[in-house]
């Protein structure tokens, strides 16, 4: 990693829609570049997302033409459709390899994770083939030369650590915020995991079967 760059710091606006165009970009190949209502449903979708937003159209436009003037994205034309379209760059001006912008998308969305969450989360963005495999790439992003990671302090009662993105600067970690990060967390239920898996699928066909309608009208 290029020690020359620094990171960008994003509001959580900005993050929240660079990690959309991340995550849409490898889970739905097919509908990217988004346009701009499909950003801001994938935005306030209530799957997958820490914390669940509600933005409107006219909030989308405005950090899209704030980060389009950070470099992070860019719009795209053509094909049959007349919207502009929007891709995320990071991963052009930035050397991150696909394993490594999964994780930082999954950090971006859903907020700080161990390697563990990580892993069981990363399936549709990129299949990592061990546990090992998710903590050698969490390594290479918290190099101290172009550190994109950090560890944060174990919760009581956890042995597991959990790393947070440093997209938004580094976090106060005496903020309520962080505080209430470090408090125990309540054990994750499998049934809740395989739910949210469902209603993000069902959410995915949904939009498939309305862009099928829209072409065929």
């Amino acid at each position: 990693m290029e020690s020359s760059q620094t990171l960008p710091i994003l509001d959580r606006t900005e993050l929240r829609i660079l990690g959309v165009l991340m995550e849409k970009s490898k889970t739905t190949p097919e509908y990217y570049p988004m346009t701009v209502n499909a950003i801001t449903i994938a935005c306030n979708q209530k799957t997958s997302r820490k914390p669940v937003v509600q933005y409107d159209e006219q909030t989308v436009v405005l950090t899209l033409d704030r980060l389009k003037k950070k470099g992070l994205i860019s719009t795209a034309t053509g094909g049959s459709s007349r919207s502009i379209k929007y891709k995320h760059n990071f991963a052009i001006v930035f050397p991150v390899t696909p394993q490594e912008v999964a994780i930082l998308c999954l950090l971006i969305l859903r907020g700080p994770q161990t390697p563990g969450e990580l892993n069981t989360n990363s399936g549709r963005l990129y299949e990592f083939e061990s546990l090992d495999e998710v903590q050698s790439v969490l390594e290479r992003l918290a190099d101290p030369e172009m550190p994109y990671v950090m560890q944060l302090p174990r919760r009581a009662g956890q042995k597991e650590t959990r790393y947070t993105h440093l997209l938004a600067g580094v976090p106060d970690l005496t903020s309520e915020e962080f505080q209430e990060e470090l408090s125990p967390g309540k054990p994750s239920s499998e049934l809740e995991s395989r739910l949210t898996k469902v209603e993000q699928e069902l959410a995915e066909l949904k939009a498939a079967f309305d862009q099928l309608m829209k072409e065929l009208t």
